[in-house]
């Protein structure tokens, strides 16, 4: 909310309420007066307000005993507030840098009060000597903080900062020296109350003259004006009203109290109070009166209590031998005629410093020469280090922004003002608050579209500054933020590389790296990208063309620097579809073969071979690389770096590519235990090894000697000869849970190869009805076999047409067991052929594949006939096959 001060001037009609906002609590107090930060409404211009309200001056809980002293305690406020007004009208008619510069003019407010605008102030000096001995009391300067806290009109809140040292006094004084010195000389008028209420310190920490309510004429005024001072009424102090109000007598000069004589020589005996003071512990004059004009006599009557060079000026702490030695004699001494004058103290020893000088020669820059001004310039960056950091921030950098209005000496002015930006310690704040409006203001674009060409002639001059911005891209990237940068600094990019000046584009594409991680993927794709586009694709300038190459490499994931570097640094800045679309085709068409060109190029299609696709890369980027390795100019270590590339890219094509066939095929194919196949269930671990014990009979680490199944006949017994085995390979995979079945053999169980009986069989053609089966058919003829006939008939269902047989062989030792099987029938073989008995099948709807048994070798005994045999098939002779109940009975076998 705001004090009840301010609420008193909103509602008041007046200039300074209608056209300015106040922050709702003072930032200081000063004398009778409340210092509010205020800003203008139109244009944002910053003020302080000075506020006086007259019930201050009121004495609290005081009764008025009778009309005759109430009518002198209005006329004593009356005085008072006449004095002030007085205070504030002064301003208006002194001009002068070294005295506060008034803004708005005295206006009366609805209480009685009254209001004025200034320039914006800190504080005055005698807060700030306050504040020094609260520190000092806490334990140093970092003992507690800062008690100035500065409140936006908008609401905003921050800690004021408030030093004061050895080069900051003696600035401070040399200011003063020239305040008085205009006082004086320009004005003839004496100051009077010259006090540390009386000097303040702005927003630059320049001191400035105030406090002129008590200010008067001497008695000798060369243009014949009468003081206007009364000292018999001043010096008297009053009870009825504060302080503040009055003459501090504790700063006041002999001459007033002692001779009654107003002269200039007060104010500098006053002015070697204030030095004592600014040394002295507490920070106060060391003559303390306690406003009794009987006391200051009585002090000044002894020399044990009068400040002199023998007593260290009544100082608690030392005081530098400079001012002990050559100032303070000429000033705190009780004889008029021997005390500097204004310009005589300006020209003390105490003052002859470099950096004092250098603070001189800032005050008066405006009148130099042009040639001074820039031989100062080049020689500052050489002083800078010397100066306090407090001094750099407040009263350097805004001289050299000043001084940027000359374009003459801008890019010399520009040089220094970054070079304090990087040595404060808030030099964010001082970038963004300072030096930012600045650059905006002298480097803002006319109104155009980006692109066009514009048809005035740029300012060497002020391309000169641009050359120092892009220098100092860095340091402007590490101390702002990214919408000050997108907002300020990045219409200034556009501008150096839309400039026909090859080494401003040559600087603004070399400050990418620096840029790249201030700014969003947005304004950089639509913004940034097409402007170094543009740039790379125009110029004629093999320089330049190096350099967007070299942009566009930053831009495709190059090396990165600046404070976002960890961020962004190895990924690309560009998104994959702008690399593929726009960036490639920008390369495609380069047409200069200059080793330079290519060689730069070849580092972008580094950066683009880490994030295109490899179907990309094959069709666009690997021809186009193809044909820049083969440039003329191009010696053998650079072709070699081509070939790198190349054989790296088409590296990653035939990985990935594999990578691509290898999973489709393993999701194409079953899995890897186990798979089903044609109606047999199989274990892919050792396939072969199972499909040899399964076909002979023989269970894994088993010794069978049983034939197929006991089956194949029992009147006569076959002695086989064991053949090789032709292990063949299964078309297609089934689980192992199910023993593989033949067409004419019994089924049997995964525990043993038992004869089954006739009602197990029926139920085993019940479970497999459905499965898909394949048959085995022998080569030859089925004529040479005899009719076949069960001695139990048994029903069967048509038979499934036949299923070409599998090539492969068998050990045909396992059946040499005679069999008895209840069906079967003696085969009469025709070429020595024993007698055996086949088994036809008992499944007659199942095709079940399986390999073909070849038959055995040539044997003279009995057994198989001497003739050899068809390896993908069963010779059985002339053997004659009966078709009772079965259709084709050859195709199940």
């Amino acid at each position: 909310m705001f004090s009840s001060a301010v609420k008193s001037l909103s509602s008041f009609s007046s200039n300074i309420s209608t056209n300015y906002s106040v922050s709702q609590t003072p930032t200081a107090i000063c004398g009778p007066w409340k210092v509010y930060d205020g800003k203008k409404r139109t244009g944002g211009k910053a003020v302080s307000v000075f506020v006086f309200e007259r019930k201050s001056i009121e004495p609290p809980g005081s009764s008025i005993t009778s009309r005759q002293s109430a009518t002198s305690l209005k006329r004593a406020h009356d005085e008072v507030v006449e004095r002030l007004r007085k205070e504030a009208s002064s301003l208006a008619r002194l001009r002068h840098p070294s005295i506060l510069e008034l803004q708005e003019p005295v206006e009366d407010t609805r209480n009685g009060g009254l209001m004025f605008a200034t320039e914006p102030v800190t504080a005055s000096l005698a807060n700030v000597l306050e504040e020094k001995d609260s520190q000092e009391q806490a334990g140093g300067v970092g003992g507690r903080s800062s008690r100035f806290v500065v409140e936006d009109p908008e609401g905003g809140r921050r800690r004021r900062e408030v030093e004061i040292d050895e080069l900051e006094i003696q600035k401070g004084l040399l200011q003063i020296g020239k305040g008085l010195e205009f006082l004086h000389e320009s004005a003839g008028l004496v100051h009077a109350n010259l006090t540390p209420e009386a000097i303040f310190l702005n927003a630059k920490s320049d001191w400035k003259l105030s406090g002129l309510g008590f200010s008067t004429p001497t008695d000798q005024s060369p243009n014949g004006a009468t003081p206007s001072l009364m000292l018999s009424e001043v010096l008297n102090y009053d009870a009825r009203l504060p302080r503040s109000v009055q003459l501090d007598i504790d700063y006041a000069s002999p001459d007033f109290i002692m001779d009654n004589n107003i002269n200039f020589a007060a104010d500098i005996f006053s002015l070697g109070l204030i030095v004592i003071a600014l040394f002295n512990s507490p920070h106060k004059s060391p003559i303390s009166t306690n406003y009794s004009v009987s006391t200051y006599k009585r002090i000044l009557a002894s020399p044990s209590t009068t400040p002199t060079q023998s007593n260290n000026y009544l100082s608690t702490r030392p005081i530098p031998k400079d001012i002990v030695a050559s100032v303070l004699p000429r000033l705190i001494t009780r004889r008029p005629a021997q005390r500097f004058s204004a310009r005589e103290f300006q020209q003390a020893q105490y003052f002859d410093s470099i950096l004092v000088s250098t603070i001189r020669f800032f005050d008066s820059l405006p009148a130099k020469t042009p040639a001074e001004k820039s031989q100062f310039m080049r020689g500052l960056p050489r002083i800078l280090p010397q100066f306090p950091k407090s001094v750099l921030e407040k009263k350097v950098l805004p001289a050299l922004l000043d001084e940027t209005k000359d374009l003459e000496l801008l890019s010399l002015t520009l040089q220094n003002v970054f070079k304090v930006v990087s040595m404060v310690p808030n030099s964010k704040r001082a970038l963004s608050e300072k030096v930012l409006p600045t650059l905006r203001q002298i480097f803002a674009p006319p109104a155009r579209s980006r692109g066009k060409t514009q048809s005035t002639e740029r300012d060497s001059s002020r391309e000169g500054g641009l050359m120092v911005v892009m220098e100092n891209m860095a340091t402007i990237a590490a101390n702002c933020s990214g919408k000050e940068f997108k907002d300020d600094i990045l219409p200034i990019v556009f501008l150096a590389l839309e400039s026909p000046t090859h080494t401003l584009q040559d600087a603004a594409l070399h400050d990418l790296p620096v840029v790249v991680p201030v700014l969003d993927f947005s304004t950089i794709k639509n913004e940034l990208f097409p402007a170094v586009a543009q740039v790379f694709s125009k110029t004629s300038s093999l320089a330049i063309k190096i350099s967007g190459l070299e942009a566009l490499s930053t831009l495709c994931g190059g090396n990165v620097t600046g404070p976002a570097a960890a961020s962004t640094s190895g990924s690309a800045i560009l998104d994959k579809y702008t690399i593929q679309e726009k960036v490639v085709p920008l390369l495609r068409v380069i047409k200069t073969k200059e080793p330079a060109v290519m060689m730069a190029a070849l580092h972008v299609f580094q950066q683009v071979g880490k994030i295109a696709d490899i179907e990309y890369i094959a069709t666009d980027v690997l021809p186009c690389l193809w044909q820049f390795s083969l440039g003329p100019l191009l010696n053998l270590e650079q072709f070699q770096d081509y070939m790198t590339l190349i054989k790296a890219l088409s590296s990653r094509i035939e990985q990935e590519q594999t990578r691509k066939l290898q999973n489709l095929s393993s999701s194409s194919r079953p899995g890897a235990s186990t798979a089903r196949t044609n109606g047999f269930a199989t274990s892919n671990v050792d396939e072969e090894t199972d499909f040899e014990s399964l076909v002979s009979g023989k269970q894994p680490g088993a010794n069978v000697s049983d034939g197929f199944e006991s089956g194949w006949g029992d009147d006569t017994a076959a002695t086989l000869s064991p053949v090789p085995v032709q292990r063949p390979r299964p078309q297609q995979q089934r689980s192992a849970a199910a023993a593989p079945q033949f067409s004419w053999s019994t089924p049997a169980t995964t525990a043993s190869l038992k004869p089954m009986q006739p009602q197990t069989r029926a139920a085993a053609v019940a479970s497999q009805s459905s499965m898909a089966s394949r048959t085995v058919t022998p080569d030859n003829t089925m004529s040479s076999y005899t009719t076949l006939s069960p001695q139990k008939p048994l029903q069967y269902t048509q038979p499934t047409p036949s299923q070409p047989a599998m090539n492969g062989g068998v050990d045909w030792s396992g059946a040499m067991t005679p069999a008895t099987n209840t069906w079967s029938t003696p085969l009469q073989p025709q070429s020595g052929l024993g007698q055996q008995s086949i088994q036809p099948p008992s499944l007659s709807n199942l095709r079940v594949s399986a390999p073909t048994i070849p038959p055995p070798p040539q044997s003279n005994g009995s057994g198989f006939g001497a003739t050899s045999r068809p390896a993908n098939g069963l010779d059985f002779g002339q053997t004659q096959v009966a078709k009772q109940g079965m259709d084709k009975y050859e195709s199940l076998l």
